[in-house]
């Protein structure tokens, strides 16, 4: 029977680019999730219509609202002394408002922790200001492309995927999307990559108010390469996933 399937991804179908960047992609036949990436492109193609998209945070429609919310989810939530923090790895971070409300909540208490390459104006570690926030770029021998947006949100840890930098243009100007991650196993995976990386002592660089970016004090006891770790940790979930099925398929024969 007709199924519709879908595919979200950090990055875009480049040859090249498979073989020296870093992302993630969804590929789901969730009946929602496919509809609304559908609706996508009907904008694309119709932007006069409106489409109410529950799922996907939606550029330039609902991302800077969405995103807004998000975060002040976590504010209210440090304002009522329960755990709040949020993890973020953007190519670039240099939107006005979206730093603004990060700096509201870090003074608010939550931790918030930043992977970002390339461009980044905001400032962690300003008393009274960023003290909760902490950030680090990472530049090695592949090149960290995904967009990733994890929120501590009561426990239930909402973590979203997409193509979108915080940047003014890929919030309000262009066509970008995020997803939310529901699967348990992908979620798992996705958030065990981002521990390696802010675990990294080998390629990470901290981003500071000094702007010095100095290399992240290396630890000879447990050094972490994360790109050489995050390959480890996938090559070794794939081997599981294989015997896994094998599995099935042994007890379904």
């Amino acid at each position: 029977k007709f199924v519709r399937y879908a595919h979200i991804g950090t990055g875009n179908f480049h040859e090249k680019n498979a073989r020296i960047y870093t992302d993630f992609s969804l590929f789901t036949k969730h009946k929602e999730i496919a509809l609304e990436v559908a609706n996508v492109f009907s904008f694309i193609e119709h932007s006069y219509k409106r489409f109410r998209f529950n799922h996907l945070i939606v550029s330039p429609l609902t991302s800077r609202r969405r995103l807004y919310q998000l975060i002040d989810n976590e504010i209210q939530a440090a304002q009522e002394n329960r755990k709040a923090s949020i993890t973020l790895k953007v190519n670039n971070l240099v939107d006005k408002g979206l730093i603004n409300k990060l700096y509201n909540a870090s003074s608010a208490g939550v931790i918030i922790k930043i992977i970002v390459r390339g461009m980044c104006t905001l400032t962690p570690g300003i008393e009274g200001v960023s003290d909760n926030i902490t950030a680090i770029s990472i530049v090695d021998q592949f090149l960290e492309h995904p967009r990733v947006m994890l929120f501590h949100n009561n426990g239930e840890q909402s973590l979203y995927i997409g193509s979108a930098d915080w940047m003014e243009r890929n919030v309000d100007q262009r066509v970008e999307v995020s997803c939310p991650i529901y699967d348990d196993v992908l979620k798992e995976r996705i958030i065990k990559t981002l521990t390696l990386q802010l675990n990294d002592n080998q390629k990470a660089r901290i981003i500071s108010s000094a702007q010095d970016n100095e290399y992240v004090k290396n630890n000879l006891e447990s050094k972490v390469h994360s790109q050489l770790a995050i390959y480890d940790y996938l090559k070794a979930q794939e081997q599981l996933d294989k015997k896994q099925l094998r599995t099935r398929e042994t007890k379904d024969d």
